[in-house]
């Protein structure tokens, strides 16, 4: 089956989610300081077993400090998933690896 690309953009966070979740990017990811985690597998990734395969930017209409980026991760072992973070990466404690690779993406 072959799958389609991403998209380009969105109008909004609530409607990538839902668009990369029926892409099959169901795994909940959390930012921790070596890489990210998803709680309800009970595991965590350091930030050389996953790929930041595409991120999205939204910026707050009336508000800055709404402003986020949506990561689409891939792990090494094949789990699929999301990762909401503002854009100020630098502020989350987090390894310097996992920074380096979401700050290719922020420079983007």
């Amino acid at each position: 089956m072959k799958t389609k690309p991403m998209k380009e953009g969105y109008t909004s966070l609530s409607i990538a989610i839902k668009d990369l979740q029926e892409e099959g990017y169901n795994v909940d990811f959390n930012l921790v300081e070596e890489g990210v985690e998803a709680k309800s597998k009970k595991k965590t990734w350091p930030a050389g077993k996953l790929d930041v395969v595409k991120f999205y930017r939204f910026e707050g209409a009336t508000n800055p400090s709404d402003n986020s980026i949506l990561y689409v991760i891939e792990t090494e072992d094949g789990e699929k998933g999301l990762l909401v973070d503002n854009y100020d990466a630098s502020a989350t404690q987090v390894s310097k690896e996992m920074l380096e690779k979401l700050k290719i993406h922020h420079n983007e």
